[in-house]
């Protein structure tokens, strides 16, 4: 097992070494030198330069349900970015209120792998293999899970379960937090991929808004403490939208796997319920009940499934 203290103080070393060296470059102080208007003139158009590279290379390879599927894992982990907002004006937040965002954000994700993972993908097993699509999505289901526990126990990280207490009370832990927020982006990039990967552009866009809802309040556990320990708000905002930009390669990944490899498809829904359902369990759930019994939560993921249950069977 990797010592948690060593491999946090890394990741920050490793960090900073990073940002030094950009710095340091000769372009980037070229770009400083610039006024202010050409500056921003010119990042802007080398972004857009590279999104076109980008979506137009994907577009050529693969066709336009992948682009879709690409930009809805991006706008997916964007919404951990937005959640962070609330850190520039508050460096605390009610846990009642905290716990009702969590619970809420459950309960969309109930919903979510249950009719736009699980179903759909026993619908496609039974099509590829009549009357065994139940046990093929079972099967992935089960290895997502397995992926997920494993990921846990190698790679270190703080549990979220220790945001709304005061075990955040360093920077390493912190920095070990935001490692075990972006283990966890990955799979869900991945379901939205593998739920746009499918060809059912209803299921994918559900999917999309339920990741994005539930990454609101992660944005904001990852932002809270970093500027509690008093780290720039706009650069802790900025460390908690990178965290979700690792959904993009995971929903990159499921949907061209699933799309070149269609067999893969109910292994690959399975595998992403799984997977997000062990998030749900182990991660979520637990954090709002970390003190004691709280019906504000109860209800709201009540409220967050009967919504997203809802927003389903209107885009059907």
């Amino acid at each position: 097992m990797i010592s948690t203290d060593n491999a946090a103080a890394k990741l920050q070393s490793y960090f900073e070494h990073q940002v030094i060296r950009l710095k340091s470059g000769e372009n980037f102080r070229k770009l400083l030198a610039m006024p202010p208007v050409k500056r921003w003139a010119t990042i802007g158009g080398l972004f857009l330069l590279a999104q076109l590279v980008i979506f137009g290379s994907l577009y050529l390879i693969f066709g336009k349900i992948v682009v879709i599927g690409f930009f809805a894992s991006i706008a997916a982990g964007l919404a951990t970015g937005l959640g962070a907002l609330p850190a520039l004006f508050f460096k605390n937040i009610s846990s009642n209120i905290f716990n009702s965002m969590l619970g809420a954000a459950a309960g969309v994700m109930l919903a979510a792998t249950a009719f736009s993972l699980l179903v759909p993908g026993m619908a496609y097993g039974n099509q590829i293999w009549p009357g065994n699509g139940i046990y093929v999505v079972s099967i992935g289901m089960a290895t997502g899970a397995v992926f997920l526990h494993f990921a846990d126990r190698q790679l270190p990280h703080v549990r979220f379960d220790s945001v709304s207490d005061t075990q955040l009370n360093s920077l390493q832990k912190v920095w070990l937090f935001i490692i075990a927020i972006t283990i966890h982006n990955f799979p869900e990039g991945m379901s939205v991929g593998v739920s746009f990967g499918s060809g059912e552009m209803k299921n994918g866009i559900v999917l999309a808004i339920a990741i994005a809802l539930q990454n609101i309040p992660e944005g904001l556990a990852v932002a809270l403490p970093l500027v509690g320990l008093g780290y720039n708000k706009w650069r802790a905002i900025t460390i908690a939208a990178i965290t979700g930009l690792v959904e993009p390669v995971g929903g990159l990944l499921g949907i061209t796997m699933v799309t070149v490899f269609e067999p893969v498809l109910p292994l690959a829904m399975g595998f992403a319920a799984g997977a997000m359902l062990f998030v749900i369990s182990e991660e979520i759930i637990p954090e709002t009940h970390s003190q004691g019994r709280s019906r504000y939560a109860t209800f709201a993921l009540m409220i967050g499934f009967i919504i997203m249950m809802i927003l389903d069977n209107m885009l059907g």
